[in-house]
């Protein structure tokens, strides 16, 4: 009776033993699972907040849209700019508005010649252009200083709108100054109109 007693006792608590180990090994093997499955969802957040695992468009990516560079309106060059071009405009008006009659070669004595008149719209817009290109001359001399090299030759672009320029400028303040002088029409037109030229090639040169 004791030793079945003791054999109940003894099968009853190896089934304890059993029921606990059991238990054990199942809590075990979940912890073991737990970390693998913690690391691969963290690595599963990481990723989804890298913009570039993401495959965003660029458009969304970029902070701020990209605009085209856009010079000034108004600047040091762009003054240069515009002296010479207001200088040809001048200088077109000057000879459309030339006197139709007058003497430009082979001219009579003076004292056959009818008084010649020095205050007219022609010799306003004359004296106005040849003041225009000496200031475009200006600008340009302060402005491009550095560009004209001559060890670059004369066929360089700069240095023939240098040379053009400053050329035509000096005829056209030549043939000004040459017929505000003269008390008879005289022949100015000329170099004038040749200053008026290489003032005009060489801002297309350089448009």
């Amino acid at each position: 009776m004791k030793s079945s007693t003791k054999l109940k006792k003894s099968l009853v608590g190896l089934c304890i033993l059993a029921a606990s180990g059991m238990a054990h090994a199942e809590d075990t093997a979940l912890n073991l699972s737990l970390p693998a499955e913690s690391k691969a969802a963290h690595s599963f957040k990481l990723a989804s907040n890298d913009p570039a695992s993401a495959n965003l468009p660029a458009s969304v990516t970029s902070s701020s849209p990209s605009t085209a560079f856009e010079p000034p309106m108004f600047s040091a060059d762009k003054l240069h700019q515009y002296l010479g071009l207001t200088t040809i405009a001048l200088v077109g008006l000057t000879a459309l508005t030339a006197p139709g009659s007058g003497c430009e070669g082979n001219c009579p004595p003076p004292t056959q010649q009818q008084p010649r008149q020095t205050n007219g719209t022609h010799a306003k817009l004359g004296e106005a252009a040849a003041a225009m290109a000496a200031a475009t001359v200006t600008s340009g001399l302060i402005t491009h200083w550095n560009d004209f090299h001559l060890e670059d030759g004369f066929t360089d672009p700069d240095n023939m709108h240098a040379m053009l320029g400053g050329a035509g400028a000096l005829l056209m303040m030549y043939a000004v100054n040459k017929s505000a002088n003269s008390s008879v029409p005289t022949s100015h037109a000329g170099m004038a109109e040749l200053g008026g030229v290489l003032m005009a090639v060489a801002v297309k040169l350089t448009w």
